[in-house]
């Protein structure tokens, strides 16, 4: 059988101490994450993370630089990720947009804001 990892990018935005997150529905409930999402079909990893920041956080995403390659597991499926994390800048807010089925809203909180949680 061969593997097949479902490949996923992330953007890691930080601007004057705040992170950009999203918070959003899922199967465990509310959940803060970065924005992030999976890589479609003919798209290239930069082009992925570009459109999921803005689907989900509704700002143009400018990668600057890979942060790490992650590769995780899930403990009870059958499923396993390999993550792509971008660290970049955003720009272009285009607060009218609207965002991702599941997305509530985009934030910027603090390292210390995001431990808290």
């Amino acid at each position: 059988m061969i593997w097949k990892p479902h490949t996923t990018v992330a953007a890691i935005v930080e601007q004057q101490g705040r992170f950009l997150l999203v918070e959003e529905e899922t199967a465990d409930g509310i959940r803060l994450n970065q924005p992030a999402g999976h890589v479609e079909n003919g798209e290239s990893l930069l082009e992925a993370a570009v459109r999921e920041t803005r689907e989900e956080t509704a700002y143009r995403f400018i990668p600057q630089s890979l942060l790490g390659i992650y590769h995780w597991r899930h403990p009870l499926k059958d499923i396993t990720y390999l993550r792509f994390a971008f660290i970049g800048q955003v720009d272009d807010h285009q607060a009218d947009l609207a965002l991702d089925d599941g997305i509530i809203r985009a934030l910027w909180m603090t390292a210390d804001e995001i431990r808290a949680t």
